[in-house]
């Protein structure tokens, strides 16, 4: 009768292998399918509250095309703005007078619970080289009422004064940036909020706020309101060769941001006209 054998007694070298390659799978948390199947993926980052900027969803959710020519050649008159936020830190305002940059938008709060740790230095900067500036709110209408918002950007740098060089508060409409695109409303429900803080900001300041926003967000998120075209000037955004198609209401774009890799600072603006004229919606 044939002795049986131990199986450790008969493992030769690649068995041996074999069995430390295992353990050490083992160790490292591997099993033996793919890693693919069997390791999850991160879940995408969501960025951290008050980190929102004017148009951080626009490339993402409409593309990037080329840039616009220059519409000097077209006979049309332009002035070009920028905008920005605490994520250009001390901005080198000298710099962008001399480049032609004519008027500038600084992000002044988000919701209810940020303000802009730069402002000081961006908002007084600007107006300090002979810009004329304006402030802005990144809208939460998830977490207050459009009220309560526009009261707190009025007390923390979003006011207005008739100087001349103040443009009138723009309140920021867009991709959630912390969640679902729409914020949860309906389009009905979003078109009330936009109207609570548009209305409280005029009561506040006595101007109509500027509305920030892009085409797509909104037709999808207000269902493409146009209840807000009469008063309110529109600042579009678009990364692409022309503004493209408006949003319900709006005849024409006052503002328009075509690029977020333009010098100095990243987002760079046009104003739908020459510098007089952005003096009059400066002065109301």
């Amino acid at each position: 009768m044939p002795v049986r054998r131990s199986g450790t007694a008969r493992r030769g070298p690649i068995a041996a292998a074999g069995i430390l390659l295992s353990s050490l799978a083992l160790v490292l948390g591997f099993t033996g399918t793919s890693g693919a199947a069997d390791t999850p993926l991160p879940a995408a980052d969501t960025p951290a509250r008050g980190s929102a900027t004017l148009g951080m969803g626009v490339a993402a959710h409409d593309g990037v095309g080329g840039l616009p020519r220059d519409l000097r050649d077209l006979g049309a008159v332009q002035t070009e703005g920028v905008d920005t936020s605490s994520h250009n830190g001390n901005v080198d305002w000298s710099t962008l007078w001399t480049s032609g940059v004519k008027w500038a938008y600084v992000k002044a709060t988000e919701g209810t619970y940020y303000n802009n740790p730069y402002f000081t230095q961006q908002y007084n900067g600007s107006y300090d080289v002979g810009m004329i500036r304006g402030a802005y709110h990144f809208a939460t209408p998830d977490t207050t009422s459009g009220a309560t918002q526009a009261d707190y950007f009025a007390d923390h740098g979003g006011g207005w004064s008739r100087d001349g060089r103040t443009l009138p508060g723009a309140l920021d409409i867009e991709w959630n940036p912390y969640g679902e695109a729409c914020y949860g409303m309906s389009a009905a429900e979003m078109v009330s909020w936009i109207s609570d803080f548009l209305g409280q900001y005029r009561a506040r300041t006595g101007r109509d706020a500027v509305i920030y926003t892009a085409a797509s967000w909104w037709s999808e998120c207000t269902g493409d309101s146009g209840a807000f075209g009469s008063t309110n000037p529109l600042w579009i955004a678009r990364y692409n060769t022309d503004p493209g198609t408006l949003p319900a209401g709006w005849g024409f774009y006052t503002m328009w941001q075509y690029t977020s890799s333009g010098p100095t600072v990243g987002d760079h603006s046009r104003f739908n006209g020459a510098y007089d004229r952005l003096q009059a919606l400066a002065n109301g």
